[in-house]
């Protein structure tokens, strides 16, 4: 058993008293695992959607992939807002509103007639709905451990894993049998009801010991908080291509759709074993020195997909990405924590989060008009590539990097 944060209760006689609940802080883990294989599981099921909205509204891989780049601003972007208010109102009302948003985001895109209102409707709907049941479901699980908090965030975001493991061939699977319109009110409807179950059980935590935080202004200028940064919105470049593209690059294969999904489910498992084995692996280590390492193999791992000629080598992609991707996300918020403090956790990892919004608007776009542009995927996967890389070359300063030392509330 991980223990969970000491809350320290001061009886009437000036004596503390030490208790550790360890329970309402697993309860927490569990209600941020479910809430992410949720948000997660939707989005990232984006690519088995792609084929069939395209050729409904007769549009390019650019234009059509602007779905899933608005989708990811949004929820990078809004994620320093949903953890602001994680700090402030607990994270409660918070998955409350991320129920609302997959819903109501869904089931209004099933019923779009013109693709750029499902810009507004899936983008906003199912980006509000992960930015709500992401962030301030990492931070409220940071701020419940002390001890190993990095396997503690490891086991939640594993459910980031699980979610698209399961999401891409769900929905493939039920866009062959009901269609993709019908595929959305499924969801929505399905992971609205499991966002509210989230809610009710989930548990706020202590608060942290007194004590100042980060300003806003002094947190940018550091060399940490740039190295990071700019990492975040490089790897968030190369990341999306994959999910977008790479069912649609297997189809040349000669694949089943469902087999071609399945891939984005690969990086889903391969994501869950790089999660746990990461936070594992930088409880030795260090975790600044694991996180750059996980960055490195994400950088790599667009090689194999260069050099793809067959659907077995495109799966080998999918691990080494997901390995590479899952280390990333478990050893982030922990990494932040580490640098900058508890206090203000959820507005911190929020504000580095928007990073990966830049990252997430442009890179599957922009990859798209390569593919539409040379007639196939090498310029767009070369692309992500370098990107890539770029990304893991940004954290070198990160080890030599200077930490704040807070002095007024963030």
């Amino acid at each position: 058993m991980l223990p969970a944060r000491r809350v320290t209760i001061v009886d009437v006689a000036g004596g503390k008293i030490t208790v550790v609940d360890a329970r309402s802080g697993w309860i927490t883990v569990a209600a941020a695992f479910t809430s992410m294989a949720v948000v997660f599981g939707v989005a990232y099921s984006f690519g088995a959607f792609f084929a069939p909205m395209a050729a409904e509204f007769g549009t390019g891989s650019g234009a059509t992939s602007m779905v899933f780049g608005v989708t990811a601003f949004c929820w990078f972007a809004l994620g320093s807002v949903s953890g602001r208010a994680v700090d402030r109102y607990g994270p409660r009302p918070v998955l409350l509103v991320a129920a609302v948003a997959l819903a109501g985001g869904l089931l209004v895109t099933a019923a779009v007639e013109q693709l750029w209102i499902g810009y507004l409707s899936y983008g906003l709907g199912v980006g509000v709905a992960v930015a709500c049941g992401y962030v301030p479901m990492v931070a409220v699980v940071g701020a419940w451990f002390d001890a190993r908090r990095a396997i503690a965030l490891a086991v939640a975001v594993s459910g980031i894993g699980i979610g698209t493991l399961a999401g891409a061939p769900l929905a493939a699977a039920l866009i062959d049998a009901v269609g993709w319109r019908r595929t959305h009110v499924v969801f929505g409807i399905a992971g609205a009801v499991l966002l509210v179950g989230c809610a009710f059980v989930v548990r706020r935590p202590p608060a942290p010991p007194a004590g100042p935080s980060i300003r806003v202004g002094a947190l940018v200028r550091t060399v940490a908080f740039r190295s990071m940064y700019s990492a975040t919105v490089l790897s968030s470049l190369a990341l999306f291509v994959p999910f977008v593209f790479l069912p649609t690059d297997a189809l040349s294969t000669g694949v089943s759709p469902v087999a071609a999904a399945a891939l984005v489910g690969v990086i889903g498992v391969a994501s869950v074993v790089g999660r746990l084995a990461m936070g594992a692996v930088a409880e030795r280590l260090g975790r600044i020195r694991t996180f750059q390492s996980c960055f490195a193999l994400l950088g790599v791992s667009f090689a194999i997909w260069f050099a793809a000629d067959s659907y077995a080598v495109l799966v080998v992609f999918a691990v080494v990405l997901g390995l590479g991707y899952g280390g990333w996300i478990a050893l982030q918020p922990a990494v932040i924590a580490e640098l900058f403090g508890l206090r203000g956790l959820g507005g911190v990892v929020g504000l580095i989060y928007t990073s990966g919004g830049i990252g997430a608007l442009l890179g599957a776009p922009l990859a798209g008009v390569l593919i539409d542009v040379t007639g196939g995927f090498g310029w767009a996967i070369a692309f992500a590539g370098i990107c890539g890389v770029g990304s893991f070359l940004a954290l070198l300063p990160l080890g030599r990097a200077d930490v704040v030392h807070p002095d007024a509330a963030l």
